[in-house]
């Protein structure tokens, strides 16, 4: 089943997310396609503004690729000084692309 994974980050800006992106793609990269990204399992992903931060919506295969992905994603959100924030995460009863 997919997984719908959604974050509302107060405080975030786009410098931060797009310096995530960056340090998330590597060097010379950038972020078009799910296999961008260095685990694979994305779906889809769809990010941007909201009063007072930053909002991002991801649609993931399975909670084990969500949490490869996981894995990876917080230590770079420190580095560029996004704050964990928990997300809300629950199943897709129904995906269309």
């Amino acid at each position: 089943m997919a997984l719908v994974v959604v974050f509302d980050i107060p405080g975030a800006t786009q410098a931060q997310y797009d310096a995530a992106i960056a340090a998330l793609v590597g060097p010379g990269k950038s972020f078009n396609v799910p296999s961008d990204l260095p685990v694979p399992g994305l779906i889809s992903h769809v990010a941007g503004p909201i009063a007072g931060g930053w909002h991002v919506t991801d649609v993931w295969e399975s909670q084990a690729a969500f949490n490869a992905f996981t894995a990876v994603l917080m230590p770079i959100l420190a580095g560029v000084g996004i704050p964990a924030v928990p997300p809300k995460v629950f199943g897709a009863h129904k995906y269309v692309h």
